[in-house]
Protein backbone atom coordinates (compact mmCIF):
# COMPACT_ATOMS: atom_id res chain seq x y z
CA UNK A 1 0.00 0.00 0.00
CA UNK A 2 1.38 3.36 -0.77
CA UNK A 3 2.11 5.35 2.02
CA UNK A 4 0.13 8.66 2.38
CA UNK A 5 1.85 12.00 2.45
CA UNK A 6 0.56 14.63 4.31
CA UNK A 7 1.42 18.31 4.44
CA UNK A 8 4.10 18.91 7.51
CA UNK A 9 2.27 21.79 9.46
CA UNK A 10 4.20 24.49 10.99
CA UNK A 11 3.20 24.67 14.39
CA UNK A 12 6.02 26.84 15.59
CA UNK A 13 5.51 29.33 13.06
CA UNK A 14 2.40 30.11 13.36
CA UNK A 15 2.96 30.04 17.54
CA UNK A 16 4.93 32.69 16.98
CA UNK A 17 2.17 34.66 14.43
CA UNK A 18 -0.17 34.37 17.37
CA UNK A 19 2.20 35.71 20.19
CA UNK A 20 3.29 38.53 18.14
CA UNK A 21 -0.53 39.53 17.32
CA UNK A 22 -0.98 39.35 20.98
CA UNK A 23 1.71 41.07 22.36
CA UNK A 24 0.91 44.28 18.98
CA UNK A 25 -2.60 44.23 20.29
CA UNK A 26 -1.23 44.63 24.05
CA UNK A 27 0.95 47.57 23.12
CA UNK A 28 -2.07 49.09 20.60
CA UNK A 29 -4.40 48.81 24.12
CA UNK A 30 -1.51 50.58 25.98
CA UNK A 31 -1.26 53.19 23.90
CA UNK A 32 -4.87 54.22 23.11
CA UNK A 33 -5.49 53.73 26.96
CA UNK A 34 -2.86 56.82 27.62
CA UNK A 35 -4.71 58.73 24.78
CA UNK A 36 -8.63 58.33 25.67
CA UNK A 37 -8.53 56.43 28.70
CA UNK A 38 -9.81 52.81 29.08
CA UNK A 39 -13.33 53.70 28.91
CA UNK A 40 -13.70 55.67 25.35
CA UNK A 41 -11.24 52.56 23.50
CA UNK A 42 -13.00 50.36 21.64
CA UNK A 43 -12.08 46.70 20.68
CA UNK A 44 -11.94 47.66 17.15
CA UNK A 45 -9.63 50.71 18.05
CA UNK A 46 -7.64 48.41 19.18
CA UNK A 47 -7.56 46.03 16.67
CA UNK A 48 -7.07 48.43 13.88
CA UNK A 49 -4.13 50.17 15.83
CA UNK A 50 -2.23 46.88 16.04
CA UNK A 51 -3.31 45.89 12.12
CA UNK A 52 -4.99 42.95 13.07
CA UNK A 53 -9.09 42.18 12.36
CA UNK A 54 -11.26 42.90 15.56
CA UNK A 55 -12.12 39.26 15.98
CA UNK A 56 -8.63 38.61 17.34
CA UNK A 57 -9.14 40.94 20.21
CA UNK A 58 -12.21 39.03 21.59
CA UNK A 59 -10.12 36.12 20.66
CA UNK A 60 -7.33 36.64 22.91
CA UNK A 61 -9.31 39.10 25.61
CA UNK A 62 -12.90 38.20 25.95
CA UNK A 63 -14.68 39.24 28.55
CA UNK A 64 -13.02 42.57 28.79
CA UNK A 65 -11.77 41.73 31.72
CA UNK A 66 -8.95 39.76 30.51
CA UNK A 67 -7.80 42.59 28.57
CA UNK A 68 -7.48 44.86 31.19
CA UNK A 69 -5.31 41.88 33.60
CA UNK A 70 -3.13 41.31 30.61
CA UNK A 71 -2.28 45.17 30.51
CA UNK A 72 -1.70 45.61 34.34
CA UNK A 73 -0.21 41.92 34.29
CA UNK A 74 2.38 42.56 31.12
CA UNK A 75 2.48 45.92 30.63
CA UNK A 76 1.88 48.26 33.61
CA UNK A 77 3.85 46.18 35.84
CA UNK A 78 6.74 45.69 33.92
CA UNK A 79 7.59 49.93 34.16
CA UNK A 80 7.45 49.13 37.83
CA UNK A 81 10.07 46.85 37.65
CA UNK A 82 12.18 48.59 35.43
CA UNK A 83 11.57 51.71 37.57
CA UNK A 84 12.74 49.58 41.18
CA UNK A 85 15.77 47.71 38.76
CA UNK A 86 18.74 49.92 40.09
CA UNK A 87 17.62 49.66 43.60
CA UNK A 88 19.37 46.04 44.54
CA UNK A 89 22.40 47.19 43.62
CA UNK A 90 22.58 50.02 46.36
CA UNK A 91 24.46 49.19 49.65
CA UNK A 92 22.10 47.95 52.36
CA UNK A 93 20.88 49.50 54.22
CA UNK A 94 20.79 52.67 51.46
CA UNK A 95 20.37 56.08 52.44
CA UNK A 96 17.44 57.92 51.88
CA UNK A 97 18.99 60.23 49.35
CA UNK A 98 20.21 56.44 47.53
CA UNK A 99 16.71 55.52 47.30
CA UNK A 100 15.29 58.83 46.00
CA UNK A 101 17.77 59.18 43.58
CA UNK A 102 17.61 55.82 42.35
CA UNK A 103 13.87 55.98 41.81
CA UNK A 104 13.81 59.35 40.00
CA UNK A 105 16.04 58.12 37.70
CA UNK A 106 14.43 54.63 36.87
CA UNK A 107 11.30 56.22 36.64
CA UNK A 108 12.20 58.53 34.05
CA UNK A 109 14.24 55.79 32.49
CA UNK A 110 11.12 53.81 32.18
CA UNK A 111 9.13 56.55 30.98
CA UNK A 112 11.94 56.91 28.16
CA UNK A 113 10.93 53.18 26.93
CA UNK A 114 7.49 53.09 28.11
CA UNK A 115 5.94 56.47 27.50
CA UNK A 116 2.40 55.52 27.93
CA UNK A 117 2.85 55.31 31.86
CA UNK A 118 2.50 58.88 33.22
CA UNK A 119 -0.70 59.85 31.39
CA UNK A 120 -2.18 55.99 32.13
CA UNK A 121 -1.14 56.39 36.05
CA UNK A 122 -2.59 59.66 36.10
CA UNK A 123 -5.94 58.71 34.24
CA UNK A 124 -6.27 54.96 35.55
CA UNK A 125 -5.15 54.51 38.95
CA UNK A 126 -4.43 57.74 41.05
CA UNK A 127 -7.70 59.22 39.88
CA UNK A 128 -11.16 57.93 42.08
CA UNK A 129 -12.46 56.47 38.82
CA UNK A 130 -9.42 55.13 37.24
CA UNK A 131 -10.37 51.22 35.77
CA UNK A 132 -6.80 49.88 36.68
CA UNK A 133 -6.39 51.16 40.00
CA UNK A 134 -7.42 48.20 42.16
CA UNK A 135 -5.35 45.48 39.51
CA UNK A 136 -2.44 47.78 39.60
CA UNK A 137 -2.54 48.14 43.43
CA UNK A 138 -0.84 44.75 43.46
CA UNK A 139 2.36 45.58 41.65
CA UNK A 140 2.69 48.72 43.81
CA UNK A 141 6.28 47.94 44.90
CA UNK A 142 5.91 47.73 48.63
CA UNK A 143 9.69 46.25 49.47
CA UNK A 144 10.91 49.79 47.72
CA UNK A 145 8.06 51.78 49.75
CA UNK A 146 8.72 50.11 53.07
CA UNK A 147 12.44 50.47 52.44
CA UNK A 148 11.92 54.05 52.05
CA UNK A 149 9.84 55.06 55.03
CA UNK A 150 12.57 53.32 56.66
CA UNK A 151 15.41 54.98 55.41
CA UNK A 152 13.55 58.10 56.10
CA UNK A 153 12.22 57.40 59.63
CA UNK A 154 16.45 56.69 60.47
CA UNK A 155 17.23 60.22 58.86
CA UNK A 156 14.93 61.73 61.08
CA UNK A 157 16.69 59.84 63.97
CA UNK A 158 20.01 61.18 62.64
CA UNK A 159 18.86 64.82 62.37
CA UNK A 160 19.35 64.03 58.49
CA UNK A 161 16.05 64.49 57.45
CA UNK A 162 13.53 67.63 57.68
CA UNK A 163 11.64 67.28 60.88
CA UNK A 164 8.23 67.62 59.12
CA UNK A 165 8.72 64.93 56.42
CA UNK A 166 6.33 62.20 56.78
CA UNK A 167 8.43 58.98 55.56
CA UNK A 168 4.74 57.89 54.83
CA UNK A 169 4.07 60.08 51.96
CA UNK A 170 7.76 60.02 50.54
CA UNK A 171 6.53 57.51 47.81
CA UNK A 172 3.65 59.14 46.57
CA UNK A 173 5.79 62.57 46.92
CA UNK A 174 8.14 60.92 44.64
CA UNK A 175 5.73 59.78 41.86
CA UNK A 176 4.12 63.31 42.03
CA UNK A 177 7.28 64.59 41.30
CA UNK A 178 8.04 62.38 38.05
CA UNK A 179 5.13 60.53 37.05
CA UNK A 180 2.72 63.88 37.30
CA UNK A 181 4.65 66.55 35.45
CA UNK A 182 5.29 63.49 32.43
CA UNK A 183 1.96 63.33 31.59
CA UNK A 184 1.04 67.27 31.80
CA UNK A 185 3.95 68.40 30.28
CA UNK A 186 2.41 69.66 27.04
CA UNK A 187 0.15 71.68 29.69
CA UNK A 188 2.14 73.32 31.77
CA UNK A 189 4.55 74.27 28.32
CA UNK A 190 2.38 77.12 27.98
CA UNK A 191 2.81 78.50 31.33
CA UNK A 192 5.14 81.92 31.71
CA UNK A 193 8.82 79.76 31.84
CA UNK A 194 7.58 76.50 31.02
CA UNK A 195 9.16 76.21 27.53
CA UNK A 196 10.39 72.97 26.44
CA UNK A 197 10.06 71.06 29.30
CA UNK A 198 12.13 68.04 28.11
CA UNK A 199 12.35 64.88 30.24
CA UNK A 200 16.37 66.05 30.94
CA UNK A 201 14.75 69.21 32.78
CA UNK A 202 11.82 67.39 34.55
CA UNK A 203 14.47 65.18 35.70
CA UNK A 204 16.78 67.49 36.99
CA UNK A 205 14.02 69.33 38.39
CA UNK A 206 12.46 66.17 40.58
CA UNK A 207 16.00 66.06 41.73
CA UNK A 208 16.76 68.78 43.12
CA UNK A 209 13.10 69.09 44.78
CA UNK A 210 13.44 65.98 45.98
CA UNK A 211 16.50 66.15 47.45
CA UNK A 212 16.02 69.45 49.15
CA UNK A 213 12.77 68.47 50.14
CA UNK A 214 12.91 65.06 51.43
CA UNK A 215 16.37 64.66 52.83
CA UNK A 216 17.10 68.13 53.50
CA UNK A 217 18.60 69.52 56.98
CA UNK A 218 16.60 68.83 59.33
CA UNK A 219 14.65 71.71 60.93
CA UNK A 220 12.51 71.97 63.78
CA UNK A 221 9.62 74.05 63.39
CA UNK A 222 9.30 77.48 64.98
CA UNK A 223 6.95 77.82 68.23
CA UNK A 224 3.61 79.61 67.60
CA UNK A 225 2.17 81.41 70.82
CA UNK A 226 -1.62 80.33 71.59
Amino acid sequence: MASVHRPRTRGRPVRLAHLKARESLLDAAVALFAEKGVAATTAVEIAARAGVTPALVHYYFRPRERLLDAVVDERLSRFVAHAVRALPALPAPASASALIDALVDGVFDAARRMPWMPPIWIREIVSGGGLLRGRMIRHLPVHVITALQAALADGKRRGKVAHDIDPAFAFLSIAGATLFPLATRSLWSHFPGGGALSAARLRRHAHAMLSGGLTGPARRPARTSR
